[in-house]
Formats: structure tokens, sequence, C-alpha cells
């Protein structure tokens, strides 16, 4: 493996639910016991994936968005993730050309990622309740997109031995290498909630379920053989890797079971422009540290804690004290803690830190997804010297009372006005939509 940068593959399906992560992660896992520095990246605004992959290969991931980030963060960021590894094991999100009706290369799918950094496919495909029929789909994938190579393919849900045959005869017949099979197995899914995958650090058996995962690969799927598909046409970035500016020089971060998804390219940037990052646990009743100048709480699932919440008074009771001088921001969850109440699941309503006008509820739910793009209303921290800020939202809990949105005009990937949105009141703001890059 030799190059400025190291070689990377594309892990990606047609659609979701094909076993992509599975399979991402137990190919991670084998080849960093083969001694090899492995590092993940995930397509899209996924937050979950990227605290797994860095639980497989020991090496911090991060996510890579064509449409939220712009030429010189998406080159930065790869280059800076390839720079110091033997591989770079990227993983697709949904179905690999899924995103956006956009201008190429600037959709958010997957194949955006394969296509600008000369990152060959390695296709998952669910093969259960078909044989020769799964090599038209992969016929379809191959030429579907000219600007990527699909390099090989996984087959999954592979009933018998017989089975796999006939699948490997329609493969045979479009010329695509089959570089594995893994049999039908409901064991190895991970626990899911109804944001995704339980997160990597509330799965108690994960370093179990990591080497059971990377056993199967070893048994089903030719590493040597993947190893030698990888490849890149990455070049150094023209300009340096720019990201959103820290809120402050101390940053004080809410990080728990409740607060947890927050970007890791968003953190590296800040310390990269010199802020230093304090963490604390609202559900361990811990204010935000006294000496920090900004307070950040990143969305996470405060409705599946809200009752803990509402009795952690010493958080509480600092973060008030805290936001009556210095900014305070939330995202996703963090602004529903912002908030003055969290209606729960069971419909018991639980009092929060009451610093903005908005009350939500898990209770009565509705699925709001999608790329935002916001303008600030005001300058502040938040706000205005950033220009307009690209985020992604993906939330269950509704509003179920609120003052008049003041925080930013919003529209969809689209550029379709979604009216204000968000709250600002003295120093403290808040959204349901995850900021990916400003």
């Amino acid at each position: 493996m030799s190059g400025l940068y190291a070689p990377g593959l594309l892990v990606a399906a047609p659609r979701s639910g094909s076993g992509k992560t599975t399979i991402t992660l137990g190919l991670q896992r084998a080849l960093r016991r083969r001694g090899l520095r492995v590092r993940g990246a995930k397509s899209g605004p996924d937050y979950i994936d990227p605290a797994f992959h860095a639980a497989a290969t020991g090496e911090a991931s991060l996510n890579l968005d064509s449409f939220a980030m712009d030429d010189a963060l998406l080159d930065g960021l790869a280059a800076r993730s390839a720079a110091d590894v033997d591989l770079i094991l990227a993983e697709g999100s949904m179905g690999l050309f899924d995103g956006i009706a956009g201008a190429t290369g600037r959709t958010g799918a997957s194949a955006d990622l394969a296509a600008r950094f000369g990152w060959p496919v390695l296709l998952v495909l669910d093969v259960s309740g078909q044989a020769q029929s799964a090599a038209a789909i992969a016929l379809g994938c191959m030429s579907f997109d000219p600007r990527i190579t699909i390099a090989g393919v996984v087959l999954n849900q592979v009933a018998s031995d017989r089975h796999r045959r006939l699948v490997a005869d329609g493969m045979e017949r479009i010329g695509l290498e089959v570089l594995g099979a893994l049999p039908r197995d409901p064991s190895l899914a991970l626990p899911e909630r109804h944001l995704g995958l339980v997160q990597a650090g509330e799965t108690h058996d994960l370093e179990a379920r990591l080497n059971d995962l990377a056993d199967r690969i070893e048994k089903a799927v030719d590493l040597d053989r993947v190893l030698a598909l990888a490849a890149t046409t990455m070049t150094a970035p023209s300009s340096p890797c720019p990201t959103l500016p820290p809120p402050g020089q101390r940053i004080a971060l809410a990080q728990d079971a409740a607060f947890s998804f927050v970007y890791p390219h968003i953190l590296q940037g800040w310390r990269a422009a010199g802020a230093e990052i304090m963490t604390f646990s609202p559900l361990a009743d811990e204010p935000p540290p006294a000496d920090c100048d900004a307070c950040w709480l990143p969305g996470g699932y405060p409705e599946l804690h809200a009752g803990r919440i509402a009795s952690a008074h010493r958080f509480l009771g600092g973060l008030q004290a805290f936001a009556q001088s210095r900014p305070v921001h939330g995202e996703c969850g963090g602004y529903m803690v912002l908030g003055r109440s969290i209606e729960d699941a069971a419909g018991q309503t639980h009092p929060m830190a009451g610093l903005l006008p908005v009350a939500t509820s898990f209770a009565r739910r509705k699925l709001h997804l999608g790329y935002r793009i916001a303008t600030p209303m005001e300058t502040g921290p938040f706000g205005k010297r950033a220009g307009p800020m690209v985020g992604h939202e993906f939330h269950y809990a509704s509003i179920v009372d609120q003052g008049p949105a003041n925080f930013a005009e919003v529209s969809d990937a689209n550029g379709v006005s979604l009216g204000a949105a968000g709250h600002r009141h003295g120093h403290v703001t808040g959204t349901f939509f995850h900021v990916l890059a400003g």
C-alpha cells in the first residue's frame, strides 16, 4: 500500500437493510486484527455509525457528505483521514445512488464519494428470495453511473450452498467477482431503536459482537482480494479544511447516553481552531463547567431519560446560571431540554430548563427527516458571522407549544422555504437540525 494517501473502498448496497453496517464492521475488525490501521468513514449525516466504526477499528471515524460539505471541507476531511492509516473502509448510506435531486457530484449519494475519491465499491447484496436475478440488480448498479467501479460483491442472507451457487452463476454471467457469501443468520443484527442502532456506547457486548462478526467475515470473505481491490485517486486539497467556527475558547459539551449526537468533524474542527472541549454529564447531574465560555447540548435521547433529567437539579440550575452570561446552544435533543418540558412516550410531562419557549412531545410522534439550509436571523456565536449553515434533521418528537420561531430562516435541500425555525432568547439558542457545515 503506497502513495500519499491510503487506498479506500466504499461498502454500499442497492437499498437500506441489506447488511452494510454489519459487513463493514466485520471487515474493519478483521483487517484490524491483521495488524492494519483501518479508518472508517460514513457517507451522509448518520451520527451513530461512525462510533461503531471507531469501536471496530480503534481509529476515529467521520462523516463525508457531498451535499452538505463544500469541496474544500469534503476533500480536507477525506485527506486528513487517509493520511496516517493503511486503509479507508467507508460505509454508504441507504442505496448507493440515493440522494437529493441535485447537480452531479453534489447529491449526498454514496456514489458521489466513490467517484470523487476513486474508491471502488464493494457491493453488498441481500439475496434472500432470489438467485440469478440478483445479478440483474448488480448489473444495474454497474451500469447506472459511469463515474464509479463496482469492484466485487458480497452476498448476504444466503440460504444454502445451492443458493450460493445459483447466485454466483448469475454474477459470473455479468463478470462481477463474488468476494464472499454470508449465510442467513438473524443473530448478526445489531440492536435497534427509533433513531437507528442502539449507540455503540450502550451496546454492552459490543466487543464480543465485533469479534464474532470478524470471525464470520474471515471465514466467508476473501480478505486478501478485498485489500487488493482498494484504490484511490485522492490528491492534496488546494485550500485549508474549513468547518464550523468554535462558539468559544473553552466549550462545555454535554456527553452521555442522553446527549451523544455530535459529528466528529465538528469537534475536530473546533480543536484544530484552538478551542478546548470540556465534557460533562447531565444524567450524572453535572452542571456545565463554570470556567467555560460556551455550552453545547448535542442531540441524543433525552426523551428516554426525561424523568432523570427533570430531577437533575444541579445540572438544570447550573445550566440556567451559565446561560445568564454566556452562550448556550442545543441541537435536537439538546433543544428539547432547553425548552419548557418534554412529554415522554407514556404521556407524562417532565419540566426542563425553561430557557427557550418550546414544549415537545415524544408521545405524539411524527418523523421529521431531511437536509436543512439555515440562515440565522441575528449575529452571535451561532449566527451570521459564519454565514448560512447546512444541517440535517432526524427526529420523531413534535413541538406541541412554542413562542414565535426566531433563530433561523430554513429551507430544504431543494431550496423550498420551511419558514422560521428554532429559538433564540438572550444567550440561548436551539434548533431541531444538526449542523454539518458552516
